[in-house]
């Protein structure tokens, strides 16, 4: 990203002093065409932060990052003075809660941006640095939404028992709920690991607790939007204790009072399905398992992934024929002897980042221990497995059809 002066041009830029660990945020750096003159630019916010965009005067830059749940446009002079510009950017994300979203910068210092919140995907918002008001330009989705009761998403934080950090998650409850009334619980795993949910709109768990569950979505260690420490928590423990952050935060859903817990399930895709296997070669707490595309054995994935670069040394000492200990007992089919829940297994059939190989070992291994499995494969989808509206709607209808077996309290 360039500024243009009649006297110079500065190029700005993102990056970071790698120090092969599993999480590090990026930086803003300057520096004249030449590649002279390197500077950070200290923003004292420890977020990573992406697309930057240079201020109608030159003298400062726009940028996004993930904030406890929450994607914002903010703002950094060339001294490292931010502020926040506009809150709740995003919305493009198909399915799931996850961070996403655009913004631009006209001549005249207008911001245009995808706004979102936990009751309406992307719509079109304007603001300005200046000013503290935004404007809604857009309701592309009024005509369907407002026909449709949504859950009503309440955020919770709960002590992690681990060290005593706080962990933050949400909590979807299904349309017409009754705090009188015992509800099935949904636990629902982010992937990554290195990523997070948060308050913006998500079909998906919109579609489970219309089913009448309650849908719980946690940010475990690991997650993105809390700073550089946590994230790197996972550093060489991973599966690690983040499963115990994950089941504190069902301890916390069970001392609520309306969970039944009789009817417990777990889900989650990529890295979510990672945890959800560990999880259920950990304990027999839930009634039924859906593990979506999951990474069931490190040492195969590593070898086989097309980002086999970003694990040995990065998650784990070594590469793995030199560090085999750690690889496998860090991978969830060293747990497989354990588990005794139902279990479903989805994955893409062109998935090239968790590949078919991996979900297949977990299938064959709960044949081979007749535990009660099911294996589904998406026909053409990648690791993106809800790439077309067809694909998100069998993905939800196959998990919620392993779960109603399964539930009692129907």
């Amino acid at each position: 990203m360039q500024r243009y002066h009649p006297t110079e041009i500065t190029i700005a830029y993102l990056g970071y002093d790698d120090k092969v660990q599993t999480y590090q945020i990026s930086q803003l750096y300057t520096m004249d065409t030449d590649g002279s003159n390197k500077q950070a630019i200290e923003l004292n916010l420890n977020r990573s932060i992406s697309s930057i965009h240079w201020d109608k005067d030159g003298q400062g830059l726009y940028f996004m990052y993930d904030d406890k749940g929450n994607t914002k446009i903010g703002h950094t002079t060339l001294d490292g003075e931010t502020s926040v510009v506009a809150n709740n950017v995003g919305g493009t994300t198909v399915a799931r809660p996850y961070g996403g979203g655009s913004f631009s910068v006209s001549e005249n210092g207008t911001i245009a941006y995808n706004e979102t919140t936990p009751y309406y995907p992307a719509e079109l918002a304007t603001t300005s640095r200046n000013q503290n008001e935004r404007t809604k330009l857009t309701g592309l989705n009024d005509a369907l939404l407002d026909y449709r009761e949504l859950g009503q998403v309440e955020e919770i934080w709960y002590e992690a028992s681990v060290d005593g950090r706080q962990i933050q998650g949400w909590i979807v409850k299904p349309p017409n709920f009754d705090p009188d009334k015992k509800y099935p619980l949904i636990v629902e795993n982010h992937g990554g690991p290195i990523s997070n949910y948060g308050d913006r709109f998500s079909p998906e768990i919109q579609l489970y607790a219309s089913a009448g569950y309650v849908v719980f979505y946690p940010n475990p260690r690991g997650s993105t939007g809390y700073g550089e420490e946590f994230g790197n928590l996972l550093y060489h423990d991973y599966p690690g204790n983040d499963y115990h952050d994950v089941m504190d935060g069902v301890e916390t859903m069970l001392e609520k009072g309306y969970i039944d817990e009789d009817n417990l399930f777990v889900t989650g895709g990529s890295a979510g399905g990672t945890m959800t296997s560990w999880m259920v070669g950990k304990t027999d707490q839930f009634d039924a398992a859906a593990v979506i595309k999951p990474v069931m054995n490190w040492i195969s994935k590593t070898l086989t992934a097309d980002n086999y670069y970003g694990y040995a040394n990065y998650r784990y000492p070594g590469q793995p024929w030199e560090n085999f200990e750690e690889y496998w007992e860090n991978s969830p089919v060293s747990l497989v002897g354990n588990i005794e829940t139902p279990t479903m297994v989805m994955v893409g059939t062109d998935d090239l980042r968790t590949p078919p190989s991996e979900a297949k070992q977990l299938y064959s291994a709960l044949k081979v221990r007749d535990i009660e499995t099911a294996y589904v494969e998406m026909p053409g989808a990648s690791h993106f497995i809800a790439n077309r509206p067809s694909q998100l709607i069998d993905k939800v209808n196959n998990i919620i059809a392993w779960f109603e077996r399964y539930r009692t309290d129907k």
